[in-house]
């Protein structure tokens, strides 16, 4: 739910001049640093991770929360809603209810890993770790972020248009991920235009005409759209060498009680302009999708339902996609995105933020930042703005060393 149908318009073709390789020297240690600068930045350039595939393990649910219309915690699934199928000519207006009926997020308010940390509080028992005894107080998992941070990543090696950054801190064993709002970004926020601040309304408004409150309910397009509201899954995997925990907020589940447990009975919600022409057809082979893919692959959701709509914010039709299935889509695009590229990248920029934070200090921020064309850098600050692992996490922590029961 957090890629949306606004910011979707940019091509991803580039090739970048980037002569370091980290992969040379992945090992490097502090006192290797003068001879090898190439390690104090990153390579995006994709031909660099057109390697094999890298181990991902299937990702396990561990448990999942929910965020009420005041944007308060709950350590349940309330706001988890119900995928009913739509009609086979859907005409869905979009527009419908803008004005009267929505309740926006301040998206000023940036609350960074503080709901996953409320999370990890409530449910440490929960994490599933086989190196370590609860009572040490480490999470026994190398990182903690949100699902949408690390499609940021995944997609990064074409990524033509969007820089990120990431500000990454040690706690007690455990890396932990939380994005900087670029200068970029937040001047793109504030400037929007009317008609794109109402397309972002029209992604939620489309869950709204396909999802019920209950198992057996129905749904309710003449109700309030409120974007505070929301309903995540926390899920653990593996990449390569690294033991991941995240987040992702999930739009829907389907409704056959038989369905696979979780993640496996998700599914993502996505609105697209129609498509009319092959050159329409191919930008969103080539843009949409990876971002789609990647935002469901990460998580294990294993199925998207997209809503293609006219000019006027019609839905003209609904389309199911596998999330398995995408890259098979897209294979015949001339040069075109590779899962493969995505991963190793992935794969690589952990082990590059492994290797960078070493200090095990929560007000210790280690500020990574990528721009288009441009290496991953990162910047060393101490108690400064970018802290984000806050107070209340560090204490409870430190004076709960063991699970809460």
């Amino acid at each position: 739910m957090a890629q949306r149908d606004h910011h979707h318009e940019s091509a991803h073709k580039r090739c970048t001049d980037s002569s370091s390789d980290y992969n040379t020297n992945k090992r490097r240690r502090p006192s290797d640093e003068r001879q090898h600068r190439a390690a104090e930045t990153l390579s995006a350039h994709r031909q660099l991770y057109e390697r094999h595939f890298p181990l991902y393990k299937q990702p396990v649910e561990v448990g999942c929360f929910s965020l009420d219309s005041h944007r308060s915690f709950y350590n349940d699934q309330r706001r988890l809603r119900y995928y009913v199928q739509p009609r086979k000519s859907p005409d869905l207006n979009l527009r419908d209810g803008y004005t009267s009926r929505f309740v926006k997020r301040d998206e000023s308010v940036k609350e960074k890993l503080d709901h996953v940390l409320k999370w990890i509080l409530a449910n440490r028992d929960k994490i599933q770790s086989r190196d370590h005894t609860p009572s040490s107080g480490a999470l026994g998992v190398d990182f903690v972020t949100w699902r949408g941070h690390l499609t940021k990543v995944l997609t990064t090696p074409y990524e033509t248009q969007e820089g990120w950054m990431l500000a990454a801190s040690k706690f007690r064993g455990t890396i932990y991920i939380s994005e900087v709002e670029t200068e970029t970004a937040r001047v793109n926020r504030e400037t929007r235009s009317e008609r794109q601040e109402e397309m972002m309304y029209w992604g939620y408004k489309f869950e709204q005409y396909i999802c019920a409150d209950d198992v057996d309910g129905t749904p309710d397009p003449g109700g309030v759209v409120n974007t505070n509201e929301a309903f995540c899954t926390v899920v653990q995997t593996r990449l390569a060498d690294h033991k991941l925990l995240f987040s992702g907020e999930v739009d829907c589940r389907v409704r056959d009680p038989d369905a696979p447990a979780a993640p496996g009975c998700y599914v993502e919600l996505k609105t697209s302009a129609e498509i009319c022409t092959p050159k329409q057809r191919s930008n969103f082979h080539r843009n949409k999708l990876l971002k789609w893919w990647a935002q469901s692959f990460l998580p294990g959701v294993p199925q998207i339902v997209a809503g293609f709509r006219d000019h006027d914010g019609i839905v003209v039709s609904v389309e199911t996609f596998q999330t398995s299935k995408i890259s098979q889509l897209i294979k015949n695009e001339y040069n075109c995105w590779k899962p493969t590229v995505c991963m190793n990248f992935c794969n690589d920029f952990l082990s590059f933020v492994k290797s960078v934070v070493k200090e095990d200090d929560p007000r210790l921020v280690y500020l990574f930042t990528w721009d288009p064309h441009r290496d991953v850098t990162f910047t060393v600050h101490r108690d400064s703005q970018y802290t984000f692992l806050p107070e209340w996490y560090i204490k409870d922590t430190r004076s709960h060393p063991s699970s809460h029961h």
